[in-house]
């Protein structure tokens, strides 16, 4: 039984919950409503010349991206189906290249604009570069992970994923549109406008991600723990009728308490131990970041489609669960997480590429800003179709913590926990 406590926090869990639904719903009608707007500004201020040149250098190279970052996420997701070892291994070395061509792409631009994102994007491949050296070693266990956890039959699953990829391909070219429209149109609340689509495109992306992940989770989940086989388009539509106001909430806390986390793990890494006062500060801040974390994790989004939870109470029992069972080290240093966000920033490069080489040929005025645009909306779509291993991944472990005392596991949790043991001894 249910104590007044536990009532208390699940009826306040519920009502957050539909408290951002609706406001994710109520944020789509005024987005659109926006887009509109923008767009029959630009449409009107344009004369007929200025009309046909966003329409050939702004209109064209973004809508071709976003239907090339399809592409992209559905090939990326078949390769990781069809062969996850090689896609693993690859996806470290290739997002560096595409990165560093996406600097040099910025760097040709010559704007103030472009000179600020390609020192990013370089600096950023070059870590890329050296954190692929460093997690080599980890690689073994990855590929193993990846390989018995996409071995769950998921029926259904490719149908829903062509599904979203559809849905997040029509909201970035409606967000093109009303990019569009601010671009041709110079007014002080441009910028205003432009950050207020950004941060919507964000929001969305996440929620149709982790919307598939909710679905794909359960059903791997049950096969791991030989409970039933669950129909994964059943659960996509439980999903979107129970949980959406839990994975709205989901969408905005989990990636800003795992950014904390990555400052954290960086910060504890270049203060080591030698200076007393700049370790006792990363200490600090890295047990803040673990604490939030414990609330706010992927892995809830397990419990989340298979207990109906709400976000915050699922990823709590999981984390406790992973504590008890000995698993928090093997869940920092899975490599899952680092494989999908590479294959997004390799396909969001690609797309920079691709549009902004377009762009640059054209009209050069529109590159950097094209450019930028190519690469959220490739990143977002490829990690629309990343969402499917990663929930595959994280079902076996949350499966597993559960229960790892279950027959129908293999070595491979276990073996990778002693061998950390080891290895800390």
């Amino acid at each position: 039984m249910e104590g007044p406590t536990t009532q208390m926090e699940s009826t306040a869990g519920k009502l957050s919950s539909k408290i951002f639904v609706l406001l994710f719903y109520i944020h789509l009608l005024l987005l659109s409503i926006l887009i509109t707007f923008l767009t029959i500004r630009g449409i009107i201020s344009a004369t007929d010349s200025h009309r046909n040149k966003l329409l050939l250098h702004w209109y064209l190279p973004l809508l071709s991206s976003s239907i090339i970052a399809a592409l992209i996420a559905f090939l990326c997701q078949v390769s990781v189906r069809k062969t996850p070892t090689r896609t693993l291994r690859h996806a470290f070395w290739i997002s560096p290249l595409l990165t560093c061509g996406a600097g040099v792409l910025f760097l040709s631009i010559g704007t103030a604009g472009g000179f600020v994102a390609a020192a990013f994007f370089l600096i950023f491949a070059l870590i890329q570069s050296l954190y692929g050296c460093w997690v080599v070693p980890r690689f073994y266990h990855a590929t193993r992970i990846l390989s018995v956890s996409l071995s769950a039959p998921t029926s259904n699953a490719t149908k829903l994923l062509t599904i979203s990829l559809v849905i997040g391909a029509i909201h970035n070219s409606l967000s093109v549109s009303g990019l569009g429209g601010v671009v041709q149109a110079h007014t002080r609340f441009d910028p205003l406008f432009i950050v207020v689509i950004l941060l919507s495109i964000a929001w969305t992306m996440h929620v149709i991600r982790n919307t598939l992940h909710v679905a794909i989770s359960r059903p791997v989940f049950m096969y791991f723990t030989r409970v039933t086989d669950v129909d994964t388009s059943v659960v996509f539509d439980h999903t979107v009728r129970r949980s959406m106001g839990s994975i709205c909430v989901g969408s905005i806390v989990a990636p800003v308490f795992e950014v904390i986390r990555g400052l954290a793990r960086v910060m504890s890494s270049i203060a080591g131990d030698t200076d007393e006062f700049m370790f006792s500060c990363a200490s600090c801040y890295a047990g803040l970041a673990d604490r939030l974390v414990a609330y706010g994790n992927r892995w809830g989004f397990v419990h989340m489609g298979v207990y109906g939870k709400g976000f915050l109470h699922a990823s709590a029992d999981t984390w406790e669960m992973f504590e008890r069972t000995g698993m928090k080290s093997l869940i920092d240093l899975d490599l899952t997480g680092s494989f999908c966000f590479l294959c997004g920033v390799a396909g969001g490069s690609l797309c920079t590429l691709v549009a902004g080489s377009w762009t640059l040929a054209v009209e050069k005025d529109y590159a950097t800003i094209v450019s930028v645009y190519a690469f959220l909306s490739g990143y977002f779509m490829v990690r629309i179709a990343m969402s499917w291993p990663q929930a595959c991944v994280s079902a076996y472990h949350v499966a597993y913590a559960e229960n790892p005392q279950s027959r129908h596991f293999d070595s491979t949790v276990p073996s990778r926990i002693q061998e950390l043991q080891r290895s800390q001894v």
